[in-house]
């Protein structure tokens, strides 16, 4: 009965039930208020019928997490694809979803959605402010089906700090280089039945890039507030969130040539000056949760999230820099400054997004079969309205001519209507054999309209997508004995298209398998685990951030069949000499992703590498932790060059792909007291900078050798 039991609260925590805390005796109870979770703990993610991992508190604590790209780079089977070298605005993709802005991977916090418009504008230019997280969850296989809507390569939900039994806080102080200061401070409790908890983080920096001729930083400034009270009853709990945040970047899609990049990787034009991003961001999230019986627990979730953005850029940037790559000598020059150029188009990209939807979860307790049915209607949209600034360069200065109001494709609605439906079991067939079956269908409708005048009194073009699939999905494990452990699974992946589909488009498809083995004892485990997804009809999502194969900004493109396939590797084991603990944890991925027949349409034959997804990427995160409190960690991490474009490897074209990457980030924690920790944390030790990105427009690096000194007092 004990491993039963136990088994039942890993399955249940895998599918999105309350928090459950599962005793050294087996027992499960429910102390939250919060229903938060998909996966749970790191050994509940070990044992679930599919894969998966969690970052948990403690690893983000010890390694001051602040940037979700350096967090995902340490878990089997993520690609980071990094843009402005502190996290900004991340590129995650998982398996067989390529890293296009996110827009390819579901993203949660706290269970609900949190891209700007999940269905319509997936693209993640909103994402959440690591720092205030307690954990990160990653769940790929057949059990990601019971969220979505992107269901082929997995799901990422980030775990907000929870509201503390007893009155508790913490404070958290960062200062580094380039003028670099973090704030995160929380305090809540409870009184009774009821609890709540404040929260902010506060972010700014100088940046670490010198733009020509400016007097300007290249930094950011973030502000991020959190409220949430909870009440909890005999058989039912409420919690309401609320969060608010804004952030000004002096950000820009402005990289350099490969040959300015090799004098100096932290140079940026003057033409970049006055680029900015200025975006706030609220959401609000009711979850009420009631026990019908001892046996059914329905939970009923509300959310609404609004983001607001104006990122002021240069546009067309990309073909200056295209040119002087190719050795034009003019090109370089108005890169430098000293030849004058009229005409420069700045545009406001001025978008606002909207998110909204109820959800209901019934989970069903019938002894060997825990089943979870439910179903969500979602509403979202996006209001793209984006003036254009007209500057000339004049002996190296930018001087403003005029406004083009927004016309056609800057002048756009796009909205989609999402029902989706869900249901899984998990069957203890035997205590050795636990099965998950799930079901999810979904049905998307979306529109865009398109002005042809400023004022939107003439429509300029209409298009229209209705989209519906139905899901299935199966996996298993089953125990050898008592350490060892095989899994399997298949499922059917999807992924809308987004608002600017056409009627005749279908949406992207893929039947995606797995299957692994696991050994644990002690201290020590091993986890090998491979994946092969096969696409009908792959397709990227086109934006200015990640402008498609075919060059579109805007819209999807389909490449055509495609597979992608590899082999996750994670291992770990707790060393202990004297009174030394010394934690050692590896993750490795194996990746092959290529067109798999041949499409004379759009010009790709098999063989072709799709873009963004590396063959090999490796991590490895070594603690040596003494017992006078002074604790040491490195964590090293590498990945393999990407394709820009899909086909890099038959152009053999430098321009056409990113470098490779390993940097190795040092943390020295001390603790003075039960309950105050100073620390130094040095990101890139060594130094080591590589071309990360070329899209959309130019060779960009990662943040150079950085460091900072902190403290965190918990009261």
């Amino acid at each position: 009965m004990k491993t039963y039991r136990l088994k039942v609260a890993i399955a249940a925590a895998s599918f999105g039930l309350a928090s459950a805390a599962v005793s050294e005796t087996g027992t499960v109870s429910v102390p939250s208020i919060e229903t938060i979770t998909i996966i749970g703990t790191r050994d509940q993610a070990r044992n679930i019928p599919g894969s998966g991992a969690v970052i948990d508190a403690e690893q983000l604590r010890k390694e001051v997490a602040s940037d979700i790209n350096q967090v995902m780079k340490t878990i089997p089977g993520t690609y980071i694809r990094e843009e402005d070298g502190f996290g900004l605005r991340p590129n995650i993709g998982i398996r067989a979803a390529g890293s296009e802005r996110s827009s390819k991977v579901t993203l949660l916090e706290d269970g609900v959605m949190i891209a700007p418009a999940p269905y319509s504008n997936p693209a993640a230019y909103y994402f959440p402010t690591t720092m205030r997280m307690q954990s990160v969850e990653v769940l790929k296989g057949a059990p990601l089906l019971r969220h979505g809507p992107q269901t082929t390569g997995g799901v990422i939900n980030l775990v907000s700090t929870p509201i503390p039994e007893d009155y508790a806080g913490s404070i958290t102080a960062v200062a580094g280089e380039y003028n670099s200061r973090d704030l995160h401070v929380n305090y809540g409790g409870r009184t009774g039945n009821f609890g709540w908890l404040l929260e902010t983080v506060q972010r700014d920096s100088d940046g670490f890039k010198d733009i020509d001729r400016s007097s300007r930083d290249a930094g950011f400034d973030i502000e991020d507030y959190v409220l949430k009270l909870g009440w909890e009853g005999e058989h039912q709990r409420l919690l309401f969130k609320a969060q608010y945040s804004e952030e000004v970047s002096n950000e820009t899609y402005l990289g350099l040539t490969d040959a300015d990049f090799d004098r100096d990787e932290n140079r940026r034009y003057g033409l970049s000056e006055i680029d900015q991003m200025d975006n706030k961001h609220e959401g609000y999230s009711l979850v009420y949760s009631l026990d019908l019986t001892d046996r059914i627990t329905a939970t009923a979730t509300g959310y609404y999230n609004e983001f607001t953005r104006d990122w002021f850029k240069l546009g067309g940037g990309g073909s200056v820099i295209d040119a002087a790559n190719d050795g034009d000598a003019t090109a370089q020059g108005i890169l430098d400054g000293t030849v004058d150029i009229s005409g420069l188009e700045y545009k406001h990209n001025n978008r606002s997004y909207e998110s909204k939807g109820v959800e209901l979860n019934f989970a069903i307790d019938l002894d060997d079969h825990q089943v979870q049915i439910g179903a969500r209607s979602h509403e979202d949209e996006m209001d793209r309205f984006q003036p254009v600034e007209l500057y000339d360069q004049v002996n190296g200065s930018l001087v403003f001519q005029g406004l083009l109001q927004p016309t056609g494709s800057n002048n756009r609605l796009e909205e989609a209507d999402a029902l989706a439906f869900w249901m899984t079991d998990t069957w203890q067939v035997t205590d050795a054999l636990r099965v998950n079956l799930a079901l999810r269908y979904e049905d998307v409708e979306s529109s865009r309209e398109q002005f042809d005048t400023a004022d939107r009194s003439v429509l300029g073009g209409e298009r229209s997508n209705d989209s519906d699939e139905w899901l299935p999905g199966a996996s298993f494990t089953y125990d050898l004995n008592s350490d060892w452990q095989i899994l399997a699974g298949v499922h059917k992946g999807f992924s809308p298209l987004g608002g600017g589909a056409v009627e005749s488009e279908e949406p992207e498809t893929s039947i995606n398998y797995e299957a692994g083995v696991r050994f644990s004892r002690d201290t020590l485990f091993l986890e090998a685990i491979g994946f092969y997804s096969d696409f009908d009809n792959k397709t990227e999502n086109c934006s200015l951030a990640n402008p498609c194969s075919n060059g579109d900004t805007s819209g999807s493109f389909t490449t055509g069949e495609a597979v992608v396939s590899g082999l996750e590797v994670q291992a770990g084991k707790v060393f202990t000499r004297n009174d030394y603990s010394i934690p050692v944890n590896l993750a490795y991925t194996y990746t092959e992703a290529e067109i798999s027949d041949d499409n004379p349409t759009n010009g790709f034959r098999d063989g072709d590498t799709l873009a963004d997804i590396p063959e090999n990427t490796f991590s490895l995160r070594v603690g040596l932790e003494a017992p006078n409190g002074w604790n040491n960690y490195a964590v090293a991490k590498y990945i393999d060059e990407m394709c820009v474009n899909v086909g890099c490897n038959r152009a053999n074209d430098r321009f056409d792909e990113t470098e490779s990457l390993f940097v190795v980030d040092f943390i020295s924690r001390y603790d003075l007291n039960p309950k105050t920790v100073v620390f130094l944390k040095v990101d890139n030790l060594f130094d080591e900078q590589s071309i990360i990105s070329r899209t959309p427009d130019g060779a960009r690096p990662n943040k150079p050798r950085t460091a900072y000194v902190g403290l965190e007092y918990n009261f």
